[in-house]
């Protein structure tokens, strides 16, 4: 395949999707982000970066990519935080993601199962299915005298 072509699958495995975004090779992202080509490839062998490739298995860096490689050289260069740091940087952060998609999904069913409830009138069968109790003293008295706790009132205070 000649240089500089797409790449057959994108960063999921699937085929990209015409004009899905832009694909750069390893040594165009080197000289924009002043890194060595080896390095990328390092981090590529770490699991820290997964360019897709061509069917001749150029790496293509996608616009995804690029920003997953700006992340760590944050992370690296200006936090100074190792290769390690850094897979456990992102591992946290891509649970943090899928757990606050968790959480979208779940307030929207509750939404929707309100909606669906307000529909079906819940309010009047959530009156009748409560039971009604008399308050009760969370603490009774103690006669000073004796310490002994104070029989409950047999009505309401006159």
């Amino acid at each position: 395949m000649p240089r500089g072509r797409r790449a057959t699958t994108g960063p999921d495995g699937a085929p990209p999707e015409p004009g899905a975004g832009r694909f750069y090779m390893i040594s165009v992202v080197s000289k924009a982000y002043g890194i060595h080509p080896q390095t990328l490839r390092l981090y590529e062998r770490e699991g820290l970066l997964k360019p897709s490739r061509t069917d001749g298995n150029t790496r293509l860096y996608s616009d995804d990519d690029l920003r997953q490689l700006e992340v760590i050289l944050n992370l690296t260069r200006d936090l100074g935080v190792n290769l390690a740091g850094v897979e456990i940087v992102l591992n946290m952060r891509r649970r943090m993601e899928q757990v606050q998609q968790e959480v979208t999904e779940f307030v929207e069913w509750v939404r929707q199962e309100l909606a669906r409830a307000a529909q079906d009138g819940w309010q009047e069968r959530l009156q009748q299915a409560l039971v009604r109790l008399p308050p009760t003293p969370l603490a009774r008295a103690a006669d000073p005298a004796t310490g002994d706790p104070l029989p409950p009132a047999s009505g309401p205070p006159e």
